[in-house]
């Protein structure tokens, strides 16, 4: 016996009404394989499958953790990219 999925698919004004992110961070997340990719429905039109990203949502949700900043590094205390010294560090409170 065959089971039937029901693909549904969203467009980019429903995938946005969901996803609380530019369309940039988007496109930078799938290019890195951290979001699902967009199905080419013509050259003009793009979509989503419903059941991925309501997946993707789930899985973020029940993570637990929240996502780093580029560049932050939660274990030194740093000033740019250079870690400070506990006398840099006393100097920036005095400020």
């Amino acid at each position: 016996m065959q089971t039937e999925t029901s693909k549904t698919l969203i467009n980019r004004k429903k995938l946005l009404a969901m996803i609380p992110l530019s369309e940039r961070t988007i496109f930078n997340m799938e290019q890195r394989g951290e979001f699902p990719r967009r199905i080419a429905l013509t050259s003009r039109n793009v979509a989503w499958d419903l059941a991925e990203i309501e997946e993707w949502i789930e899985t973020r949700r029940s993570s637990g953790t929240q996502a780093m900043r580029p560049g932050f590094n939660s274990s030194a205390t740093t000033c740019g990219s250079a870690p400070l010294t506990d006398k840099s560090a006393a100097l920036l409170r005095r400020q």
